[in-house]
């Protein structure tokens, strides 16, 4: 039986072509492809049918990879082997842990605010993002939106795409699992989203009107807004919404990082309905 690990220790190789360059190709876009890394994130990617196009391993990690990829169902993706050192000549990064993969990026339809948001009655909770555009914000907000079990993460035009390397290694790969919908709009389509699911807005932001979190008792449907990392929500955002909250702090202390404040005002929203009754999980 011939071997399905391709190994190659040619740098020229052209099936490697896809993955020269990381730095270089992450400016510049993938053509409806996006780069997972490290082996948590590309095993997710394999537990998702026809997402990965083809994974590139250290020659250290290939066969546990070989095995992964046909204990899940997928035995046609080409599997790449090459030394480390080449690896990193390659990429042009520390790959440390030596494991990357291609993936196709979802259709543009596929996270339209329709289509990615759940529509049924009971308790409903989103997450809208508004022009975030630290990378590592996104991913840590991904991961935590996976652990309270967050409906959807609702993004304004102008946020970093989750499924940026970086941002997708951040959030351990859970921006592949959360459902994501991407405005094209804004602030209409948070007002059409808030309209046509029956949502109370909930702002995380300071200044008049805002009321300490410990004074707000969370509504069954709600979606939290989030706003940039210095500029705050947005004006013309908080005017669509109904509630202002904050988090009481230390004198002198005038805020937390976005990822941080969202962490606990959304803790604070699943307490309510399914989301409470969510077993704790282990941390990765």
């Amino acid at each position: 039986m011939p071997d399905s690990i391709l190994r190659t220790a040619d740098a020229l190789d052209p099936r490697l072509d896809a993955y020269r360059d990381l730095r270089d190709r992450d400016l510049a876009g993938r053509g409806g492809r996006f780069m997972g890394e490290t082996p948590l994130v590309v095993e997710r990617m394999l537990a998702r049918p026809g997402l990965t196009e083809s994974v590139l391993v250290a020659e250290r990690h290939a066969e546990a990879m070989r095995e992964l990829m046909d204990r899940t169902g997928n035995e046609t993706v080409p599997l790449l082997s090459v030394p480390a050192e080449l690896l990193e000549r390659i990429t042009g990064v520390d790959l440390h842990r030596g494991v990357l993969a291609l993936g196709r990026r979802p259709d543009a339809a596929e996270w339209a605010p329709e289509r990615a948001i759940p529509r049924r009655d009971g308790p409903l909770t989103l997450l809208a993002c508004e022009d975030l555009t630290n990378i590592d914000n996104i991913g840590q907000l991904y991961r935590i939106s996976a652990a309270f079990a967050i409906d959807a993460v609702v993004l304004s035009p102008r946020c970093h795409d989750p499924l940026y390397r970086k941002s997708l290694r951040v959030s351990m790969g859970h921006a592949l699992a959360v459902p994501t919908a991407r405005c094209t709009a804004w602030p209409d389509d948070l007002r059409r989203i808030k309209e046509s699911h029956r949502l109370t807005l909930v702002a995380a932001a300071t200044g008049p009107g805002s009321r300490p979190i410990g004074e707000f008792a969370w509504p069954e449907r709600s979606m939290l807004v989030v706003g940039n990392e210095f500029a705050g929500v947005r004006d013309e955002t908080l005017a669509l919404c109904d509630e202002r909250i904050r988090i009481p702090m230390a004198p002198g202390v005038d805020s937390l990082n976005v990822a941080v404040a969202a962490a606990i005002c959304l803790e604070r929203a699943c307490r309510v309905g399914r989301h409470g009754a969510a077993g704790a999980s282990t941390p990765r």
